[in-house]
């Protein structure tokens, strides 16, 4: 395995291990390799926290169960087994429920794509229980989000939020999605309209995506094309600065399913959108720590961006310790704005973020509908009350 970044913590066995196991292919060599390894004096609950905590437990058990399981400690197997039996009947209910609203959706002419969780699980898995799913994500289009909401209230969803009108459409303009939990079912379902709020610069619409209607699953539902949805991957992982291994798998995987991929129109795709140096370091990320095949040019491409290299190690290294410093404003702020390649993207960050209104301001004060634009001047001072220096959230941008 080639690095073009530099982690020390690469170097364990428990690491090693867990990397050998972030696939559903294995052909003989990485057997050998998951087998010589569990030769080793491994730390299992160091390596069990680190697969828990990085959303690989399905992928370690099922490739440590098939490989040797005479070689892992017995109360290791049956918490792995178990866990991973859990995420089957958690993951077949969440298929289910998708399925319910694709249905739904498109009973009432709304064109709705899943990009994430089980739609992931089954195009690039190939198994929905190999992949650990928290909710699901669907996405439509911005003028059918009201309807879309609508149709979700009527079928027992609760959202996230109660809005005004007012509110509804400065909510709509400025985020990219909205929370429903279904408490009978236990299931959160994210609507989103945009992949990334408005202050990360990245418009659905720069992918095209909506031109076309993306490309038919194997199930029947629309599902982006492995080109875009590469470019997509990329740009949620650096949105939540990589903060799992399992995203990075994901697009490990992508490139694994889809061999074909057009490498010229994701190129393209990247330095149109603005999003080239996220590209680089999702590729990047799955080449160091999956051994994922890239070109020869994207390799050169990423030898001379030296920033991506940099935030590549910065992210492994933070993948492999038990905290990370959670992910504070400032340390979010610095890594937006180093993913970036364009002086204009970075410049749009640091305005919206600023002046970009959240429920979290509308509960502050209460504004008549008159005086609303006054919202993106408490904004600041409210962020500064809430965060101040060195104060850290774990999702610090959705309050």
């Amino acid at each position: 395995m080639t690095q073009l970044s530099n982690t020390s913590f690469l170097g364990r066995p428990e690491i090693k291990l867990l990397l050998c196991c972030g696939t559903t292919q294995i052909n003989k060599e990485r057997s050998e390799q998951i087998k010589s390894l569990m030769q080793k004096d491994l730390d299992w609950p160091y390596l069990l926290e680190t697969a828990s905590r990085n959303g690989l437990i399905p992928l370690l058990y099922r490739n440590l169960n098939k490989t040797g399981p005479d070689s892992v400690p017995a109360s290791i197997l049956d918490r792995l087994r178990n866990y991973f039996y859990l995420n089957v009947s958690h993951n077949l209910v969440l298929g289910e429920e998708l399925n319910s609203l694709l249905q739904l959706f498109e009973k009432h002419w709304i064109a709705a794509i899943p990009f994430k969780g089980a739609a992931l699980a089954e195009e690039l898995y190939g198994d929905i229980g190999c992949r650990e799913i928290f909710d699901l994500d669907v996405l439509v289009k911005r003028e059918d989000v009201l309807m879309g909401m609508d149709l979700m209230t009527s079928s027992g969803y609760i959202p996230q939020f109660e809005f005004t009108k007012d509110q509804m459409f400065a909510y709509l303009a400025a985020h990219n999605e909205i929370s429903f939990v279904s408490k009978e079912r236990r299931v959160i379902v994210e609507l989103q309209w945009e992949i990334a709020p408005r202050y990360f610069g990245f418009p659905v619409a720069t992918l095209g995506l909506w031109n076309h209607g993306g490309v038919r699953s194997k199930s029947g539902f629309l599902f982006p094309p492995a080109e875009e949805l590469l470019l997509m991957l990329c740009v949620h992982g650096a949105k939540d600065l990589w903060g799992q291994l399992k995203w990075i798998c994901d697009v490990a995987q992508l490139l694994r399913v889809h061999e074909d991929l057009d490498w010229k129109k994701t190129l393209e795709l990247a330095y149109d959108s603005g999003g080239r140096r996220m590209l680089l370091l999702g590729l990047l990320l799955a080449k160091d720590l999956f051994d994922a095949s890239i070109p020869e040019k994207i390799v050169k491409e990423i030898e001379f961006d030296s920033t991506a290299r940099k935030l590549a190690t910065k992210v492994e290294e933070g993948l492999f310790r038990k905290s990370n410093g959670g992910s504070g404003i400032l340390r979010s702020s610095l890594f937006y704005l180093k993913v970036r390649e364009r002086l204009r993207d970075r410049i749009r960050y640091c305005a919206d973020l600023a002046m970009t209104t959240t429920p979290g301001d509308w509960a502050l004060l209460k504004l008549p509908r008159s005086l609303f634009p006054l919202y993106s001047l408490i904004r600041p001072f409210r962020l500064i009350r809430k965060y101040g220096i060195g104060k850290r959230r774990q999702t610090p941008f959705k309050g």
